[in-house]
């Protein structure tokens, strides 16, 4: 069993964030992308902060 490990993606447009949640719970990028954005802007910009956290915290595809 391999095991399934939450990294950047290379398939980036910023940080590659948004394409590793996409790729690690196997979702389609561009959706993935779509409703970040909308729950950002919805959210009064918090996702913004979120986002910058996990780029912090998640490591690089090696």
């Amino acid at each position: 069993m391999t095991e399934k490990k939450l990294t950047k993606s290379n398939n980036k447009m910023i940080a590659g964030i948004c394409a590793g949640l996409a790729e690690y719970f196997g979702w389609e990028i561009s959706i993935t992308r779509v409703v970040y954005a909308l729950l950002s802007i919805l959210t009064a910009f918090s996702g913004v902060i979120v986002y910058l956290i996990l780029w912090l915290i998640i490591p690089n595809k090696q």
